[in-house]
């Protein structure tokens, strides 16, 4: 499956879920649609989240997720990566070239203005719920699962003055409140 179709089944996700800026529901609306295909294509959608994941795990995307989040441990930026993919392309994309551009998004405006986290770990194992429900069985392994790239060199997140020339719109919104 290329980024292209992933994208079109996210989108229309969206379009179906009880609320699209709730990304449980996404995720939910999105396990629903793919149970209902063939499982090669439950399979192939696995390995392309994958490629998504390991494309947005990146330093500077970490840096800002502990900022709107308050805080991210690995579990935690996982799940913040699966919220992102949640929001649809652009939303990803932008934030994947410049996470600064998170400061645009309503939900990150109103989540640190909140102080509530952004996440989806039922976004992360769509493929997985949506291949049981189509099977009864579990996902077999897959040997396309993209391997996580190394990391830039991280800094100091709880370092407020690194936080505001790295993520200026960010740390603004988080420090300034």
């Amino acid at each position: 499956m290329d980024l292209s179709e992933l994208w079109d089944l996210i989108e229309t996700a969206r379009e179906e879920a009880d609320d699209p800026d709730d990304a449980d529901s996404v995720a939910a609306a999105l396990t629903r649609a793919l149970s209902e295909t063939r499982p090669e294509t439950i399979e192939e959608f696995d390995e392309a989240i994958g490629r998504l994941v390991a494309e947005s795990y990146r330093t500077d995307l970490w840096a800002a997720a502990y900022l709107i989040n308050g805080g991210a441990s690995d579990d935690g930026f996982d799940y913040f990566r699966g919220w992102l993919i949640a929001q649809g392309r652009d939303v990803y994309e932008a934030a994947v070239a410049d996470p600064d551009s998170l400061a645009d998004v309503p939900a990150v405006r109103a989540a640190i203005a909140d102080g509530e986290e952004l996440e989806c770990e039922t976004m992360l194992g769509v493929a997985w719920d949506a291949y049981e429900a189509a099977t009864g069985e579990e996902l077999p392994e897959t040997s396309g699962r993209a391997a996580l790239p190394q990391l830039e060199p991280m800094w100091d997140f709880d370092d407020e003055d690194e936080m505001r020339v790295r993520l200026p719109r960010l740390a603004a919104l988080a420090y300034d409140a």
